[in-house]
């Protein structure tokens, strides 16, 4: 019996700090879903760029851009996921959240902050890692700098797809394609890497933006600097034979992160 899921993604060009012009671009995507996609993915701070100035595009929870992802979950019955900035007591969240068309939210804030450009001193870490379900596949998501750090993406047996997504600069694509692919082998899962394209005030973005099977291999790419709409169907059957033929990970070391 298949058990698949079907999945999309936008690989997005963010205009700069313009939360209504990103909204924009994503209705449009939005009304080229195919029927019964399960998921939906937008890149990291979708709504205004990967801003140092959270003060001026930050929203709580009950704002704008949350009602407008729970909105349109019911509105299409999907699942998405994206992040935003979001403003909590005297803090701010670079947070992942996951919008099901029940309106229920779920969400990540990012644990890894990229401190090279500051963000770790106008955000404020996150603590707990998130395994979800959708349709039947278990997810972790993270957010950009993370794909760094392996022990925290680590696959404990727990998930079969594991999203990265991004504001992630040309400079660094070749790192970025190199440890998607090194994220998926050594985790045994599905990898799908959803990075921005375009220009802000310090980077431009190449895209990049991937699928990646167990192995390694590339299931389906975006172009180079394109703004592009892709959907995909993940095979979980498949991914599950391969594990049961090639176990490796039984064979893991067991860990413990003790900061958290």
């Amino acid at each position: 019996m298949s058990n698949t899921i079907k999945i999309a993604y936008f690989q997005q060009d963010i205009v700069w700090e313009e939360s209504k012009a990103n909204l924009k671009k994503i209705d449009n995507a939005l009304e080229a879903l195919e029927e019964q996609t399960a998921l939906f993915i937008l890149p990291e701070m979708f709504h205004a760029g990967f801003t140092m100035n959270p003060a001026k595009v930050s929203e709580d929870m009950d704002g704008q851009i949350v009602r407008w992802l729970r909105n349109n979950a019911t509105k299409y019955n999907i699942t998405i996921i994206g992040s935003v900035i979001v403003r909590e007591e005297e803090s701010f969240r670079n947070r992942l959240l996951i919008v099901r068309p029940s309106n229920e939210i779920e969400f990540y804030d990012k644990r890894h902050l990229f401190s090279i450009d500051g963000e770790n001193q106008k955000y404020k870490e996150g603590q707990n890692r998130l395994v979800t379900e959708i349709a039947g596949c278990r997810i972790l998501p993270l957010i950009c700098y993370d794909l760094r750090f392996p022990v925290w993406s680590r696959n404990r047996d727990d998930y079969d797809l594991l999203i990265y997504i991004a504001n992630w600069p040309d400079s660094r694509r070749k790192v970025w394609k190199t440890l998607l692919k090194a994220r998926a082998i050594e985790n045994q899962c599905y990898v799908i890497g959803v990075n921005r394209v375009g220009n802000d005030n310090h980077y431009t973005y190449a895209g990049d933006s991937m699928v990646i099977d167990a192995k390694g291999e590339i299931i389906t790419s975006t172009r180079k600097r394109s703004e592009e709409f892709v959907t995909v169907n993940l095979d979980l059957n498949k991914l599950s034979e391969f594990r049961n033929k090639f176990p490796a990970w039984k064979d893991a070391d067991s860990f413990t992160i003790d900061d958290i």
